[in-house]
Formats: C-alpha cells, structure tokens, sequence
C-alpha cells in the first residue's frame, strides 16, 4: 500500500514538474526571449531536480513557482551569475575574508560564515558585494548540487555601522528566491542587543516556510549546532583554521593517511608483514649466494589463487554502490553516498570506477576525515574500458559522520606508463580534471547508539531551555514597549523643536516689524 502511494506520489509530481514547464515555456518564453540567460533556461528544460526545488518551496503551487522562476531567472540574466568567477571578483574582496564557505554543522550542512565586523556599508561597492555573495553560493550549487547550507552570522565585534540593511535583504532573497531548498538554517551568534529591532525587520522578509530557519544563539548555545572542531576560538570551539588567500578556502580535502591502500584488518596487517619479510629474506640471501632454484608449477598456481582469494577478502563485507554517477571521463558507483554504519559489516564501502575513455586515467580519492578512514587504492591508473574498485573503511573505533566528504578526482593520461603519478598530478592543468563529490550518510543504527550518549543532557537541559525561551519573550517584549516609547519621543522632540523653530521665527519678525517702525519718516 505504501508502496503505491509513493509511486501515484511519484506521478503528481512528474505531472506538476511538466505543467510548469509548459506554462512557463507558453506564459514567461514567449513574451521576450531576451529576459533570461539561455543556459538557465535550458537546465530549467532538462533539470528535474531544479523545478522540483521551486515548486516544493512553493507548497506545490505551480503559479507561485512560476512567479519565483521568472524572478530567479531574471535575477541571474541581471547579475551575469553563468559568466561570475574568481578573476571578475575584486581581489580585495577575497583577500578580506568577510564571507567564506569552511566547515560543516552537525547535521552534515556546509557552513557559509559571515563575518559581520568585517562588513562596511558602501553604496559604491554593494554590488561587487551582491556579486561575490552569489559567486559563492554558485560555487557551491555546482560543487554539492542538492545539499543545503546552514549561514551563520558572525556578529562578534560588530556594531549599527556594519548593519547593511539592503545587503541583508539581497542575503535573504538569495535563499528565499533564488536558491530554493538552499537553505538549512540561519545562525545569528552573539548578537547585541542594540541590533534587535533590525533583526525583527529581517524576520519579516524571510517568510512564513523560511522563519522557522532563522535560529539565534549565544556563545554556547552555538555549540548545539556545530562542533567544537568547526567552531573558532572565539566561539569556545577548537579549529585551528585561519582564512588567508589564495587559494579559496573552501576545498577541505585532505589526502588519507596511508595514499597506497591502507591496512583493512588485523589479518590483513598481519599477511603484508609476513610477505614484506619474506622478501627481504630472499633478496638478502640471493646476495650472499645464488642457488638454483626448483620451479613446481603446482605451488604457483596455488599462489595464485591466495592471492585472488586475498583480493577478493579485501573487498568481503563492503558494501556495494546502487547507483551510478556518468561522467565524462569516469562512471562513479555510489552517484551521491556511502553508507557507513554501526555494525561491523557496515563499516566497508565500495566505490567502483569505470573509465568510459579511451585513454588510461588516473585517478586519486581525497577525504575531509584522513584521520577516520582507509582508503585502497587511493591514488593509481585505470586502462580504458576497465573498471576499479576502492574499498573505503573505517578505521580503528571511528564512527562516520554526515559531516564527512570524498572527492574523486580523475584526468587523462596522454603518455601512459612514462609519467609517475605524483609528478603527474603536479602537471595537469586543473581544467582537464574531472572531480566528483560523494559524502557520507550514517545508518539509523549508528545515529541512535550516538544519540544515546547524548539523550541524559538532553533531557536535563530541555526545562532550562523553555525557561531560558520564556525569559528571552519577555525580554523581547519589554525591547519592543521600550522601542514605542522611544519612538513616541522622538515624535514629541520632533514636534517640540519644529515650534521651537516657529517661534524663533516669529520673534525675528516682531523685532523686524518693530524696528521698522521706530525709524524716523
């Protein structure tokens, strides 16, 4: 029954994806062509994904979704957001460091920091600084296509004069409008108190299906939503990152621990010990003396099958990729996760490599968590038409995270067997190099083991949270009745100064008038 629910879902929403397609293609196309870039409108065409974000930020409402489409795209076509990269930003803009993308919260979210302190309102540079916002935000839509971003406001050190009200509108819209689904959260930290009427008047731009979004923390409070080792000292967390640039300071990929494959097991460790000794005993003993050697077919053969039965024990327990990502020059298996859990035959991963060229790739896998898995092979060669697979595993007592993310990266190798591999990576231009994304999904079991270690505190702290909310409202609500009075005050000096002006006025006049008259005719 469930089953045929989800598949009549699955229909609505095919029927909902070509109606709007339709309609904008006879009601927005046909008006002026020249509105949008024609790229956009062609991803619209062919892009399930995307109109499917748009109409689920919408409720489903396929003449709201229109009206968002026709203000997205225009918006792009507008600030040339197809054409935006690194070298038509300003390089000061970069070199600042006031907005970057680094880190992820707990939730697994890429993390978009604003450094609120560093912003200075200029009428002058605003739309360089619109420019670079969604330079970032397409990089990322490229780079993780479908995964959301939590935004945290920094506003440490900050005060009215970085408060650039139109610049925070232009932030919101972005997710409001022109990224739909983009959003996850949005974290303002440490705020001061004097900023609350204007953060009351964002509240009100984002929205009844984006307020709930909006989240406001301390110090403290920030750290229940991202961990110590994304947060920066300031904040009580213990990442040691310190933006600089270049490069962009958004690649957090990291070669793993051991680049040739890493030990899988125990067992394993202990079989390369034994060869690596036996080898180093037979090249030790042919240099003291060469002896004839017996050849028995039979114990090859048999060496043969070990070593078969060795590679396919490698690959034991892993679990195997369901679908596939088509590149251009590799097909990748998983397209999107790997999928770790608690159990020890949920602790290995599969990822397949087919090279679709006709020249031999190479290829290496790159992980934001060196420390946490082993990954083998990590860096070698695939001949063409062939297909490789990596296993992924955990090592030691790690848990993965959704935090966690893998790059393949992959190019041509144009005089195979004649280039090593690191001085080949050091050559390749980086416009020959395919990269694909993959990031990692916990399985409920090992979400619920982790969570267990946390419900106690969760549970103690819940009445110290509605209490703290409480005081917070209350708060708020005397901020609010304090603001109309001020307000009223401010009303009455204004009057009472205008008066005073009147009278002033007056009383030149009289004098004017009377010395007039005290002039001899």
């Amino acid at each position: 029954m469930a089953e045929l629910e989800q598949h009549e879902g699955a229909q609505d929403l095919e029927k909902k994806i070509e109606e709007t397609r339709l309609r904008f293609n006879n009601e927005y196309l046909q008006d002026s062509t020249d509105k949008y870039d024609s790229k956009d409108v062609e991803r619209l065409q062919k892009d399930d994904s995307l109109v499917e974000g748009y109409l689920q930020w919408r409720l489903y409402v396929v003449d709201d979704a229109l009206k968002m489409i026709d203000e997205s795209l225009q918006w792009r076509k507008e600030y040339g957001v197809n054409d935006i990269t690194e070298s038509t930003i300003p390089k000061w803009m970069f070199e600042i460091g006031a907005v970057y993308l680094h880190g992820y919260d707990k939730e697994g979210n890429k993390l978009f920091w604003f450094k609120v302190k560093l912003h200075v309102k200029d009428a002058k540079t605003i739309m360089d600084k619109k420019k670079y916002v969604a330079f970032w935000l397409e990089r990322y839509a490229k780079k993780e296509p479908g995964m959301p971003l939590t935004v945290v406001f920094d506003m440490a050190e900050s005060g009215l004069g970085n408060i650039d009200m139109e610049f925070v509108k232009y932030i919101i819209n972005c997710f409001k409008i022109y990224y739909p689904k983009f959003l996850s959260k949005m974290i303002i930290v440490d705020m001061p108190w004097i900023m609350n009427a204007a953060w009351k008047i964002v509240k009100s731009w984002l929205g009844p299906e984006a307020i709930s979004k909006l989240k406001f923390a301390s110090r403290s409070e920030i750290q229940g939503f991202i961990g110590l080792e994304y947060l920066p000292a300031h904040m009580g967390g213990t990442d040691p990152f310190k933006y600089s640039y270049p490069p962009l300071p958004d690649d957090d990929f990291q070669t793993p621990t051991c680049e040739n494959g890493p030990i899988e097991d125990e067992a394993e460790s202990k079989e390369g010990e034994i060869d690596s000794k036996d080898a180093l005993e037979s090249s030790f003993s042919s240099e003291i003396a060469v002896k004839p050697k017996k050849v028995n077919f039979l114990e090859d053969s048999l060496r043969l099958e070990d070593n078969d039965k060795g590679e396919s024990s490698r690959t034991k327990g892993a679990r195997k990729p369901l679908t596939t990502f088509k590149g251009p020059l590799l097909d990748v298996s998983p397209a999107e996760e790997l999928c770790f859990g608690s159990a020890e035959t949920e602790k290995k991963c599969l990822i397949i490599l087919g090279n679709v060229t006709k020249n031999q790739l190479a290829f290496k896998v790159r992980t934001t968590a060196p420390e946490k898995y082993r990954v083998k092979p990590s860096n070698s060669c695939c001949d063409p038409g062939a297909s490789v697979e990596i296993v992924v595993s955990l090592h030691g007592g790690s848990q993965a995270s959704p935090q966690d993310r893998f790059l393949v990266m992959a190019a041509e190798m144009d005089n195979a067997g004649s280039q090593e591999l690191a001085q080949f990576w050091k050559e390749v231009p980086k416009t020959k190099v395919m990269e694909h994304r993959l990031r990692c999904h916990v399985l409920e079991g090992a979400k619920q083991a982790d969570n267990a270690l946390g419900d106690g505190a969760v549970e103690k702290g819940a009445g110290d949270q509605q209490e703290f909310n409480s005081a917070l409202m209350r708060l708020m609500t005397c901020s609010a009745r304090t603001e109309q009075k001020l307000n009223r005050c401010l009303w009455v000096q204004k009057v009472l100064i205008v008066l005073v002006l009147l009278l002033v006025v007056l009383n030149l006049l009289c004098v004017h008038l009377l010395m007039a008259s005290q002039r001899p005719s």
